[in-house]
């Protein structure tokens, strides 16, 4: 044993051994970066998730990112604030219509679309019919649900199904959340182009 070559008595590994350590990114990446870095923690593991808002033709039009447990409700206004900060060709964007899955059918969601004067096409949860009914003529009526118009909000599945086409997009390789939004904002923009 004594005559082998190349064996130490007490190895370690590599990260173990002196030597300078790795830097940090660039402050300016720092700034970017978000508290937590958009990961959630669930039963698959990190996990993220993206909130988007697209126009009627299935083109993106706001992008948010959150950690993967996060509520879709809560996203929905800070989505619509980024579309009224847009503006193309000096005018300013205005969304008309919100077609939305029952994740967003909260009433609290509905009154503040109602607020902002946009018109809602969100079917309501089977509980809270169950509630309205069981409230008699004091839980109100239905909130107005035009199916045929509800028909159009594949548009949104569609363009993740567009953006899932991007390896990195449906898998995040990116560590930082600011990176992983620069890529998800590339796609939309290649999307844009096509």
């Amino acid at each position: 044993m004594g005559d082998q070559r190349g064996l130490h008595l007490h190895p370690g590994t590599p990260a173990c051994c002196w030597g300078p350590e790795k830097g940090g990114c660039a402050n300016w990446i720092e700034d970017l970066a978000i508290p937590g870095e958009a990961l959630g923690r669930s039963r698959g593991g990190l996990t993220s998730k993206l909130h988007l808002a697209v126009d009627g033709a299935g083109l993106p039009v706001s992008v948010i990112l959150t950690p993967g447990p996060a509520g879709d409700n809560p996203q929905l206004l800070p989505l619509l604030d980024e579309i009224s900060d847009l503006r193309i060709d000096g005018v300013r964007v205005q969304v008309g219509r919100v077609l939305a899955d029952k994740a967003y059918s909260h009433p609290s969601t509905r009154k503040a679309l109602r607020r902002r004067r946009i018109k809602v096409t969100i079917p309501e949860r089977a509980d809270q019919i169950q509630r309205r009914k069981q409230r008699g003529q004091a839980g109100g009526r239905p909130p107005a649900f035009d199916a045929e118009i509800y028909r159009d909000r594949n548009v949104v599945e569609r363009c993740f199904n567009r953006l899932k086409q991007f390896r990195g997009l449906a898998t995040r390789y990116a560590k930082r959340a600011a990176y992983y939004r620069s890529e998800v904002l590339i796609a939309c923009l290649i999307l844009l182009l096509r």
